[in-house]
């Protein structure tokens, strides 16, 4: 296999992100009476290259998706969550990219808020050795 080809390979759960980011960016923006000519301005970005992002163009930085759904006040989820699970190299169900990912996003947001809350009331609780408090200090 080539380097090309392997890039090609690589890309390819990034490019379906994209496919899939610039639909429900173009489905909010519609939905939301917003013109191209109008999110681009706000984004400080040419209405081709919004036009590129919506059509899920593979070369389009995540960030600019990331940018239109924060702008157009839309779950990260259906990025954020596959690229956590692309991260663990397991395999990413597509089904649970359909839909509002509020509710996902949140619960993996609280588990790691959770996480380092216990372990740094751990760190911070002491450890005393004798089981019972010092007399003096």
């Amino acid at each position: 296999m080539s380097l090309d080809d392997a890039a090609i390979v690589a890309e390819g759960p990034l490019s379906y992100l994209k496919e899939v980011s610039g639909r429900r960016i173009e489905e909010a923006r519609k939905r939301g009476g917003i013109t191209q000519q109008q999110l681009a301005r706000e984004l400080g970005m040419g209405v081709r290259w919004l036009r590129e992002i919506e059509g899920g163009n593979p070369r389009a930085r995540l960030d600019d998706h990331l940018h239109c759904a924060y702008r157009l006040d839309l779950s990260t989820g259906h990025i954020l969550i596959p690229l956590l699970f692309r991260g663990q190299k397991m395999a990413f169900p597509r089904q649970l990219a359909v839909g509002d990912l509020r509710d996902m996003e949140r619960l993996c947001v609280e588990v790691v808020a959770d996480r380092n809350i216990a372990l740094l009331t751990n760190q911070l609780t002491p450890q005393w050795r004798s089981g019972r408090f010092p007399a003096s200090v």
